[in-house]
């Protein structure tokens, strides 16, 4: 964008404008003033202060950075809803001959139409409404708040409570019920019966077990259970023990591969490291498994763990059954060599 700054500057105007503006800068020489006398922050670039050319600014002014086209008619306030005027007692010319109120026409009355209008029974004459006209500033028209009174949401909260109200009397009166029914059955019964009401609403409201969330699907989305990683009430790895030297977290991954308690009771210890878990049960046999299919398709098989597991895992069993039986069949005869003296 052209600047008001277009006017030709020699080599050594260049120089001193620039050693000038980093000495202002520095804080060596006086901040510059714009037209209004007001000092002008000398870390602000400089095609933010140069005003453009077509406002035929002389010197560098942050005028044209503010707001300069306000216009005071422009008001914030809002329609006054359901205000009345004035309500007629007889049918007046010109008035809505469905309703009968004067500020509006029959193709414009948004009462209910009536069988036989206003205009010819001269009964329920509707009152006048209250007419304003706004003229609202940019914001003003694209405000979706404009006008909203907060203090109808204190509607909104008295019917939940006393939604809450009428549940927990009816879950009073069930107990008390239950109560009168069952008073000569044991302690233990009563006890049973005596379940706390918020416990019963909670467990009607919702399951602690599993959380529901939408899952984003082809065909337009469906429900879908997803489980909790952890529970809440159990305590993380890295917390188990908050010694620094202890066993190391890397919470990129969420690993803990040692043991963060090595001296303590193992029958209390609910965690062993992630190492511990890796070369138990059924991982050390899915580590075996891969390490064969590898090995088999070193070896000119076509197989593929990934491709194909469950061809992988019924060749992995039948090579166990092959080495077992070879096993027995070497012990067999090594033990027929031991007991024949005459080979």
């Amino acid at each position: 964008m052209a600047t008001a700054s277009v006017s030709f500057k020699s080599r050594e105007d260049h120089r001193k404008q620039i050693e000038l503006e980093e000495a202002r800068k520095a804080g060596l020489a006086p901040a510059e003033l714009d037209e209004d006398g007001k000092v002008i922050n000398p870390h602000i670039p400089r095609y933010m202060s140069s005003a453009p050319w077509y406002l035929n600014a002389e010197r560098p002014s942050l005028k044209h950075q503010r707001k300069w086209k306000s216009d005071r008619n422009y008001t914030k306030s809002w329609y006054d809803r359901g205000a009345i005027v004035f309500k007629a007692d007889k049918y007046r010319k010109a008035a809505c001959e469905n309703c009968g109120a004067m500020t509006h026409d029959a193709n414009s009355c948004m009462d209910r139409p009536r069988k036989v209008g206003a205009k010819w029974t001269n009964k329920h004459i509707a009152p006048d409404e209250k007419i304003e006209t706004f003229e609202l500033d940019y914001d003003g028209k694209r405000d979706r708040w404009n006008g909203y009174d907060a203090s109808t949401y204190a509607l909104v909260i008295e019917r939940y409570e006393a939604r809450d109200d009428a549940r927990n009397k009816y879950l009073k009166e069930q107990q008390l019920k239950k109560l009168e029914k069952n008073d000569q059955n044991s302690e233990e019964d009563e006890d049973d019966l005596r379940v706390d009401e918020v416990k019963v609403d909670e467990s009607k409201q919702m399951e602690f077990a599993k959380v529901e969330k939408r899952v984003r699907t082809t065909g337009g989305g469906s429900t879908g259970t997803v489980r909790n990683l952890r529970i809440r009430e159990d305590t993380a790895k890295y917390l188990v023990n908050l010694d620094v030297n202890s066993a190391h977290y890397d919470p990129k991954t969420r690993s803990m591969r040692e043991d963060p308690l090595p001296d303590a009771d193992p029958r209390e210890k609910f965690y062993l490291g992630d190492n511990q878990y890796r070369n138990s049960g059924q991982a050390l046999e899915f580590k075996k498994s891969n390490l064969h299919a590898w090995e088999a398709f070193d070896n000119g098989q076509d197989v593929h763990m990934q491709a194909a597991p469950s061809q992988a895992e019924l060749l992995y069993k039948n090579f166990k059954v092959m080495k077992d039986k070879l096993k027995s069949q070497t012990k067999d005869t090594i033990l027929e060599k031991i007991n024949d003296p005459y080979p």
